[in-house]
């Protein structure tokens, strides 16, 4: 090789070793440059949301402290990418993001913040350590359920762990017959992810109302049926999931009222002013220890606020006068007979608050549409009476009066029925113009009605033309009652206690006379029927079946134990007094002519 070739051959080494390091530096500074910006321009971004607004801090662990993935993370933006992402052919086996867990005695509910496909394409992940091991055991099974829960997130209900396996359960698309050994790849993401919640302490829940944030709580402890004292709590805003190392940025305000599971909080200032910029801060509440002398660690949260953008936009701002909620588990065959009967009488509004049913009443409720039917998932097991105080909030803005009642449960007018008056068909509208007839008044805000229990009447299967025909022998004296609100005119803890809530001062309660309306509910139904309710009571402060406490509650049957086993004769208790004066009814005008057929039933669907 002479010497120009070796010189030039050097050279272009050189050239190598120079240029080399100078675009590393280039592409290393280029990525900081942009990683720098990424991070000043959120910091800047929510300093300037909270501008108005000072920190008021707590303890230690409330120190604002700045972290870019928990920032970026509860973006709109950032949402929407995650789920193209995921939705993309590419990356269709990447695992889903998990947000929160929380464990409950017989499932475990995850919340993603993103649209979920179908239960059957999505798998639950397991993961364990044996023996000391750094090797994680992956583990599979099949989704239980999973629907879209509210405007941002979806759930997803997976089992229980097994034994040796953690409660940190992750998600992923099922795309046809996926290998154990297939599971290796977890979603590295951060500590937020990684908490699990019990679901016997966490707050769960929240709404924007007005110049406040109602969080539902499980886990407070307080007396029920009574409210309590509001001081001995603070309410917590930012972005932390407090339950990992670090909280983020915080808020802390004044609580105003507690009553059961309901505390509300007064909003921070900048959210206060624009409350179209809370999208997806995580709300919690800390209590005062007098012990102590200082505030508790805040209770771990899954629950978010979203502004008014979040919300659904009704067309039609008028007001209905008229409208019904009721929370129901496995309960959808029972909603046609239901909800077309009290349709006649005059109700223009429903919401269905389903509490983890799974028998099929999305396909009830969207042949039911017709009749303005919504349908609320509530994944929160023993939770009827914060649930009523979530509806109460959701119904304000809808109706004048709304009805809390349970699908068993039917309006029958003993007068009104036998003594027609004026056109038109009979009983149209006859509960409706009932409660219209309050609308104005300046002291009544609550309409109480009381209630007929019916026994089997000796039947043995399910009544074919449904329970206001089949069933018609009852108990002589009237048990509890039933209520219609101004939801306008409640207290502001919404105290409820499920047959009434606490109204503002100055309001009161009408109790309408028996011979002029009643409720005919259909408590002891034939025994298949009626053995449902030993799986669970829906009610927080209500008992359930299979535990041996307050045996002589009228929540309970009388002289019934603590299994699902029939007594004998159970088709013939609870019967005293014959009563067919509904079923005479709903017969003589509400069946066909010609087939006998009622409104509710198969033969017509």
């Amino acid at each position: 090789m002479d010497s120009s070739s070796s010189s030039s051959s050097e050279q272009r080494r050189k050239r190598k070793r120079v240029g080399r390091p100078y675009y590393y530096f280039y592409s290393q500074a280029h990525y900081f440059s942009l990683r720098s910006f990424v991070l000043c321009l959120s910091f800047l971004v929510f300093l300037l949301f909270l501008s108005s607004d000072r920190f008021l801090l707590g303890p230690a662990s409330f120190h604002p402290v700045l972290k870019a993935s928990t920032l970026l993370s509860s973006t709109t933006t950032s949402s929407s990418s995650i789920l193209d992402s995921f939705n993309s052919n590419n990356n269709r086996f990447l695992p889903i993001l998990v947000n929160d867990r929380v464990l409950f005695p017989d499932h475990v509910l995850l919340i993603v913040s993103n649209q979920i496909v179908q239960a059957q394409d999505l798998d639950c992940v397991y993961y364990s350590k044996f023996n000391g091991s750094d090797d994680e055991v992956v583990k599979a099974r099949p989704a239980l359920s999973a629907e879209q829960y509210g405007a941002f997130r979806s759930i997803v209900r997976c089992p229980v762990p097994e034994a040796n396996y953690s409660g940190v359960v992750d998600l992923r698309r099922r795309v046809g017959d996926v290998a154990e050994s297939d599971w290796s790849l977890r979603v590295k993401s951060n500590q937020s992810s990684q908490t699990v919640y019990s679901w016997e302490k966490v707050v769960y829940e929240a709404v924007l109302d007005g110049d406040t944030a109602v969080l539902f709580v499980k886990g407070l402890n307080l007396k029920p049926h009574r409210r309590s004292d509001p001081t001995r709590f603070s309410c917590h805003f930012g972005f932390g999931n407090w339950g990992g190392e670090n909280e983020g940025f915080v808020l802390t305000t004044e609580a105003v009222t507690a009553a059961q599971e309901v505390v509300r909080c007064l909003l921070p200032r900048s959210i206060k002013n624009m409350p179209e910029r809370a999208q997806g801060i995580r709300v919690t509440v800390s209590r005062y220890s007098s012990r102590a002398r200082v505030h508790e660690q805040p209770i771990g949260s899954v629950a978010k606020i979203y502004g008014p953008k979040a919300e659904e936009v009704r067309r039609d701002k008028r007001k209905y006068e008229l409208c019904v909620c009721t929370m129901v588990w496995n309960q959808a065959q029972a909603l046609r007979e239901w909800i077309k009967y009290h349709a006649w009488l005059g109700v223009e509004r429903w919401f269905i608050y389903d509490n983890n049913s799974d028998d099929g009443i999305e396909d009830v409720i969207k042949e039911l549409e017709f009749y303005n039917v919504s349908r609320q998932s509530w994944p929160w097991i023993k939770a009827q009476e914060a649930g009523f105080s979530h509806c109460a909030l959701k119904a304000r803005d809808e109706c004048n009066w709304v009805g809390f009642f349970d699908v068993d449960e039917f309006f029958y007018f003993p007068y009104g029925f036998r003594h027609l008056k004026g056109k038109g068909l009979p009983g149209h509208n006859y509960l409706k113009s009932m409660v219209a007839n309050f609308s104005s008044s300046k002291t009544i805000a609550e309409i109480r009605t009381e209630c007929h229990s019916f026994g089997p009447s000796g039947l043995s299967s399910p009544p074919e033309q449904g329970v206001t025909v089949g069933y018609t022998c009852r108990l002589q004296s009237a048990e509890r009652h039933k209520s219609i609100v101004r939801p306008d005119l409640l207290d502001s803890s919404l105290l409820n206690v499920v047959h009434h809530f606490l109204l503002r001062e100055g309001f009161r309660h009408l109790n309408v006379i028996e011979r002029r309306a009643v409720i005919n509910h259909y408590k002891y139904q034939v025994w298949d029927t009626f053995k449902a309710k030993f799986y669970r009571r829906v009610a927080t402060y209500v008992v359930d079946w299979q535990k041996d406490q307050n045996k002589g509650s009228k929540d309970r049957a009388p002289g019934l134990g603590t299994e699902a086993i029939e007594p004998p004769n159970w088709r013939l208790r609870f019967c005293e007094v014959w009563d067919t004066g509904l079923r005479d009814f709903v017969l003589a005008y509400l069946a066909d002519p010609v087939t006998g057929s009622l409104p509710w039933q198969r033969t017509l669907l």
